[in-house]
């Protein structure tokens, strides 16, 4: 979330607004579906949760692909979160 709060949402245009905004409410919801799962009293709840994050960060991957088509990401950037997207999924089993 850190990264995005150095960007400007008024030098952007309405496209890449919405998709900032909805890269913060999937990166929002990741967050708490990663706690939920950490929080799962049955592994029942557990493996739901985990499904319902992974899917979360497939979505923010998307999202911060998308991003980096309208300069709010950088190459680098890009491959940085993405393997910490990548990380955090695979800790979700």
């Amino acid at each position: 979330m850190s990264i995005l709060a150095g960007i400007d949402l008024f030098e952007l245009d309405t496209q890449a607004t919405r998709l900032t905004h909805s890269l913060k409410k999937r990166l929002i919801e990741a967050r708490l579906d990663a706690r939920d799962y950490e929080l799962s009293e049955t592994r029942e709840e557990q493996l739901k949760d985990a499904r319902d994050g992974r899917r979360k960060l497939e979505e923010v991957r998307k999202d911060i692909l998308a991003a980096s088509e309208y300069n709010i990401f950088s190459p680098v950037d890009v491959a940085q979160l993405t393997a910490q997207v990548e990380l955090i999924s695979e800790q979700l089993v």
